[in-house]
């Protein structure tokens, strides 16, 4: 038998322990919010992880804007653009589906 690995969120969908992402993780909390994952997201999340890396934060909803918009472009750092891809709350789910914490000031 071949089961999935449970992956481990607080009440909210992030994931416990950040540690613990991948990218088929990343589908599954993606999935939980009717968000099918495609290039353009992938393009973010990355994005938004390396942020992490640097800084040991997720960017709230303006970083995450602006951070956009300097490494991949205006059109792509947008509201109107993030909010397709992840909603009208991108920086919290951005960062839920990167399997980071959630943002400070989001709610």
């Amino acid at each position: 038998m071949n089961e999935k690995p449970v992956i481990q969120v607080d009440k909210e969908g992030f994931l416990r322990n950040f540690r613990s992402w991948t990218q088929t993780a990343a589908h599954e909390l993606a999935a939980q919010d009717e968000i099918t994952l495609n290039e353009q997201h992938w393009e973010i999340i990355n994005l938004v992880r390396e942020y992490y890396d640097d800084y040991q934060v997720s960017p709230p909803t303006r970083v995450l804007a602006k951070l956009v918009t300097e490494q991949l472009g205006p059109d792509k750092g947008r509201s109107i653009y993030l909010m397709q891809l992840f909603t009208a709350r991108y920086a919290k789910y951005v960062s839920k589906i990167a399997g980071l914490p959630k943002p400070t000031g989001c709610d």
